[in-house]
C-alpha cells in the first residue's frame, strides 16, 4: 500500500525532500503557506496555524512532519486526539518552540548548557548581568530563529520593549567560543539512532553561510553523545539538529535544536550515503535508517544568500556549467531579497576542506559574475 507523508511548511526543506521521497516510492503532499512556495510542485496552499485547515491535510496522509517547528502545539495535540501520527510528537516540538522548556528540560538531562535563567523583569536581567561580566544574551523564549530574537545586552535598558511584552525571556552566559558546530543525527520511533560526522558552521549577520564536514579536530564522540541523550531524552523522532558551540579548552556546550531537516546537513544530499532529507522520511515512517557514511572524505556546503544587488543566481546558472569541479548547486526557487537564503552549493574533496571550499567558491563567484 502506498504510503503518504504529509509535510506542513512549504520552504526549501519541504522541497528538498520531495525526491527522496519519490525514490522511496512515497506520495508526498505539501501544506504551503503561499502558492508560489519553494515546494509548489507538491503543494496544496492553507493556513497552518488553523486547525480545520490541518484537519483536513491530515486526513488525507499517514504521517505529519514539518518543514519548520512554528505549527501551534494545540493544534497538533487535536491531532493526537483524533489518532493522526504526528512526528516528530508536540511533547517534543515543545522543546523547539520554547527556548525555556528547552533549557529545563536540557539541565535534567544533565546536558552541557551555558548558564541561563528566566528573568522577566528589569532587576534580574541586571542582577544576572552583573554576576556574568557585565553582558549577557537574551532570548525570547518563542518565536526566534536565523538570529532573530536574541539580543547581546549589557544593561536591561536594551530589553525594555521584550520586557513590556510580558511575556517571560531566557538569559545565558555570552560564551566566550572558538568556533560553532553542528551535530545532525536521527532517530525513529523504534529507537534506532544514527548521526552523521560533527560539522562546523560559520555564521554571517546570524545567518549561516558555509558548513565544513567532518569539522576539523572536533571532539566527534562528545557531539554524538551529546545528540544521543537529547534525541533519546525529548522523544525526538525525524532528525535532530545539535548546535552547539566549542570553548578554547574543547568543551561542548548546547546552544540551539531543531527537531527537522537542518541547514548544517545540506550536504548530506551529495555528501552522504544517505541524505537528511531521506533519512528524516525513514525515521518518521519508522523505517530502518541508512547508512550516515560519506561519500567523499571532505564537503563543503555554502549558502547562496542574497546579495545587496538584486540576482536569483538563476539568471546566471550558465556561468558554472563550464567549470570543471565537483559543486553542485540547488536553488529553492524563491523571490529575490536581500541576505534570503536562495539556495546552496555543495562541493566535494577526497583532499581537503579547502579543496572542497575552493570549488565552492569558484561557483559562487561564477552564479554572481
Amino acid at each position: 500500500m502506498l504510503r503518504t507523508v504529509g509535510i506542513i511548511g512549504g520552504g526549501q526543506l519541504a522541497r528538498m525532500m520531495i525526491v527522496p521521497a519519490i525514490e522511496l516510492g512515497f506520495e508526498i503532499k505539501v501544506l504551503a503557506e503561499a502558492e508560489q512556495s519553494p515546494a509548489k510542485l507538491a503543494a496544496t496552499v492553507g493556513d497552518y496555524s488553523d486547525l480545520q485547515t490541518v484537519k483536513e491535510f491530515a486526513n488525507t496522509v499517514d504521517v505529519i512532519t514539518f518543514d519548520h517547528e512554528h505549527v501551534p502545539l494545540e493544534i497538533l495535540e487535536a491531532l493526537i486526539a483524533d489518532g493522526v501520527n504526528v512526528q516528530p510528537s508536540p511533547k517534543a516540538l515543545l522543546f523547539a518552540q520554547n527556548k525555556l522548556a528547552m533549557r529545563k528540560r536540557l539541565a535534567e538531562l544533565n546536558v552541557p548548557i551555558p548558564d541561563w535563567a528566566e528573568v522577566s523583569s528589569a532587576a534580574e536581567i541586571d542582577s544576572f548581568i552583573k554576576e556574568h561580566e557585565g553582558e549577557a544574551v537574551l532570548k525570547t523564549a518563542t518565536g526566534g530563529y536565523d538570529g532573530k530574537g536574541v539580543r547581546i545586552i549589557r544593561s536591561a535598558g536594551e530589553a525594555t520593549d521584550w520586557l513590556n511584552a510580558g511575556k517571560p525571556l531566557l538569559i545565558e552566559e555570552k560564551v566566550n567560543f572558538v568556533r560553532e558546530l553542528a551535530q545532525l543525527s536521527a532517530r525513529n520511533s523504534s529507537g534506532q539512532w544514527l548521526a552523521w560526522h560533527v560539522v562546523q558552521t560559520i555564521q554571517r549577520a546570524g545567518v549561516c553561510a558555509e558548513v565544513h564536514s567532518p569539522a576539523a579536530n572536533a571532539d566527534s564522540e562528545a557531539a554524538a553523545k551529546i545528540a544521543e541523550v537529547i534525541a533519546t531524552g525529548f522523544g525526538v523522532t525525524g532528525v535532530l539538529a545539535v548546535e552547539l558551540f566549542e570553548t578554547a579548552d574543547g568543551k561542548l556546550l548546547v546552544n540551539e535544536l531543531a527537531m527537522r531537516p537542518h541547514n548544517s546537513g545540506h550536504f548530506t544530499i551529495e555528501g552522504s550515503v544517505t541524505s537528511q532529507f531521506e533519512q528524516h522520511l525513514r525515521a518518521v515512517l519508522d523505517l530502518p535508517l541508512g547508512s550516515t557514511e560519506g561519500t567523499s572524505a571532505f564537503a563543503v556546503m555554502l549558502n547562496l544568500l542574497g546579495p545587496e544587488t538584486a540576482n536569483t543566481f538563476a539568471e546566471h546558472f550558465e556561468n558554472a556549467w563550464v567549470l570543471e569541479n565537483t559543486s553542485h548547486i540547488h536553488l529553492y526557487g524563491k523571490e529575490y531579497r536581500a541576505g534570503r537564503k536562495m539556495g546552496h552549493i555543495t562541493a566535494l574533496s577526497s583532499d581537503s576542506l579547502q579543496d572542497a571550499r575552493d570549488q565552492a567558491l569558484a561557483t559562487y563567484n561564477a552564479l554572481l559574475a
